[in-house]
């Protein structure tokens, strides 16, 4: 695991993004599961969709999970966010018990969400004008965010202006322009094309390098999970449950040339071992 790597070189907007240089003490927890389980209630019984899980995230980790459709994945993320409460077990995110949600933390939902008649700057201003924070505080936050991701000249323009991953990117900014030390993110990119999707997990990152953050990303690609995560959770058909955790010993940065590395290939068949068939996941 490469959870405690350092920023190869320091990033332009650090003034307002405050980048983070070391990324922690690598056992710290940012997130912590313990016992943790769902099951929905209905009228014809009750649905059992995730099994009890005890596992932590690393303060400053890039932490990913890989699943089938179904398994309970998007269930686990808004358990921790906090807009779910758990059945069975406690959450702890920042070493505080999660019972609502939590201000700390920030989420990027598969579709970008943006309000069709905000501008992309009042879009990424959105959680700000929400909490009620003092926007002229955070403007330089958010226009040093649309630069770090490629969108400085875009401010002014319309979603509908943007194409679907220039939207996504800006849609992370919004996540981040609070300032969360975590962030949540449900199949970021499962609506992209194959092309944009890869550029947009090298931006993600690019991001989370310069800036820090602790990152829960959910997915149903395994190459995609391997190419992004310090460590990656598979999980069980539903009910969904642990399979297994694996270090990536990939070095950061990263690029898209990693994955011809025979590591990188060996990781991707090994987790592709404890599902039935490929189909089942890609």
């Amino acid at each position: 695991m490469n959870a405690a790597s350092k920023p190869s070189s320091p990033n332009p907007s650090a003034a307002h993004l405050r980048v983070v240089a070391d990324r922690g003490a690598p056992h710290t927890p940012g997130i912590r599961l313990s016992g943790v389980s769902k099951t929905y209630r209905s009228r014809d019984g009750d649905i059992p969709s995730l099994r009890p899980l005890d596992f932590q995230i690393n303060d400053g980790e890039f932490f990913v999970v890989v699943g089938p459709s179904g398994c309970g994945k998007s269930t686990l993320l808004k358990m921790i966010s906090g807009l779910l409460p758990p059945s069975t077990g406690e959450i702890f995110v920042e070493g505080e018990k999660v019972d609502k949600p939590h201000g700390n933390v920030g989420i990027v939902f598969q579709n970008a969400l943006l309000l069709p008649w905000r501008n992309i700057l009042n879009n990424v201003m959105l959680p700000i004008d929400m909490k009620r924070l003092a926007r002229q505080e955070y403007l330089p936050r958010a226009k040093a965010l649309l630069k770090l991701v490629g969108l400085e000249g875009f401010e002014k323009k319309l979603p509908w202006q943007l194409s679907g991953g220039m939207q996504q990117r800006a849609s992370i900014c919004r996540a981040l322009v609070h300032d969360p030390k975590i962030v949540l993110m449900d199949e970021p990119f499962g609506a992209l094309d194959a092309m944009t999707r890869e550029r947009m997990n090298v931006e993600l990152m690019r991001i989370q390098r310069d800036t820090g953050k602790t990152v829960l990303l959910i997915t149903h690609s395994i190459p995609e999970a391997v190419f992004l995560a310090d460590r990656v959770l598979v999980m069980t058909e539903r009910p969904g449950a642990i399979a297994a955790i694996y270090d990536v010993p990939l070095p950061r940065p990263r690029s898209l040339d990693v994955m011809s590395d025979p590591v990188f290939a060996k990781l991707v068949q090994r987790i592709r071992k404890h599902f039935f068939t490929q189909s089942a996941l890609d």
